[in-house]
């Protein structure tokens, strides 16, 4: 059996996948909302709204979910982003 990667709930990891996110060309705001998710997307115009009142844990996760939707241009990002980026396509979410 494959051992699945996990990816760990710290500020160094959102840090990261804001800065996937916006190598992606997509924009990340926070923002208080009345989305009942820890975050959103705006298809349209490229912008990631995440719930500023949300715990570390659900951002993180909230954000990991949108990447499953996302289609990144892999000529946009550099090799350790294109790891992260498969790292968490691989990542089952425990919700």
């Amino acid at each position: 059996m494959s051992q699945v990667p996990t990816i760990t709930l710290t500020n160094h990891t959102l840090e990261k996948l804001e800065l996937l996110l916006r190598a992606g060309g997509y924009r990340v705001r926070y923002e208080k909302g009345n989305f009942k998710t820890g975050a959103c997307l705006l298809q349209s115009s490229k912008i990631v709204v995440i719930n500023k009142f949300s715990n570390l844990e659900s951002k993180i996760q909230s954000i990991l979910e949108l990447f499953l939707e996302l289609e990144l241009d892999p000529q946009l990002l550099d090799d350790k982003q294109i790891a992260l980026l498969h790292q968490i396509k691989q990542t089952k979410l425990q919700l």
